[in-house]
């Protein structure tokens, strides 16, 4: 994970220089305390609102200067520019930001209900495991677990990153998400690559 840095005319990048005019910006945050603050902010968010101080309205949202509070609070060295750097450049567009609220895009086990979004599914997707799990999931399909729903990925390198949170060498299971979709069974994409459904029946998933 990179340093946050600001361009005075692009915003915030997390590189050596900025994407759209090269210029070395101004440094916001490092990438440890990045790591730190996007990894409280994602559980403020998905699972421990009410510890944060925070109140979710039933689509997710919170008020964005409340969550500056919350950040502020938790680490004495952030600020309204690290929060806004963190949530600008994260890899994965795990947060939505609309005027003064925010959101996180996926990944919830509190009880929200998020919209469909119009954006196009492909006819394959993919879900990274720990091999120790990959029979009992043939026999019983992907269920949420402890979250609101499904998580799969749009490459097999992306599913085998979030794999390896589980085991050193996961498995990839490839799912049919185009016999999902002709059978009525909804898929949304949420942040960059990531896409949820309710749950996945055996028929569509084979070992990749």
């Amino acid at each position: 994970m990179n340093d946050v840095r600001r361009c005075p005319e692009h915003g915030c990048f997390a590189a050596a220089e900025c994407p759209d005019c090269g210029d070395a910006g101004d440094h916001v945050l490092d990438a440890e305390r990045r790591r730190r603050l996007s990894k409280f902010v994602s559980g403020a968010l998905r699972h421990f609102p009410e510890d944060a101080g925070l109140s979710l309205d039933d689509a997710g949202w919170t008020d964005y200067d409340a969550l500056v509070a919350a950040v502020t609070e938790q680490y004495g060295w952030a600020d309204a520019a690290a929060l806004a750097g963190v949530v600008a450049t994260d890899p994965k567009r795990r947060f939505e930001r609309d005027g003064d609220r925010i959101r996180a895009a996926y990944g919830h086990s509190v009880d929200v209900s998020l919209e469909p979004t119009d954006a196009p599914v492909p006819d394959e997707l993919y879900h990274g495991t720990d091999p120790a799990n990959v029979d009992a999931i043939l026999s019983e399909g992907l269920r949420p677990m402890g979250r609101q729903a499904v998580h799969l990925s749009g490459t097999p390198d992306a599913a085998r990153s979030v794999g390896e949170r589980h085991a050193s060498d996961p498995a990839v299971l490839l799912v049919d998400a185009a016999a999902m979709a002709a059978d009525d069974h909804r898929i949304t994409k949420r942040g960059r690559e990531t896409y949820t459904t309710d749950g996945v029946p055996p028929a569509y998933l084979t070992v990749r």
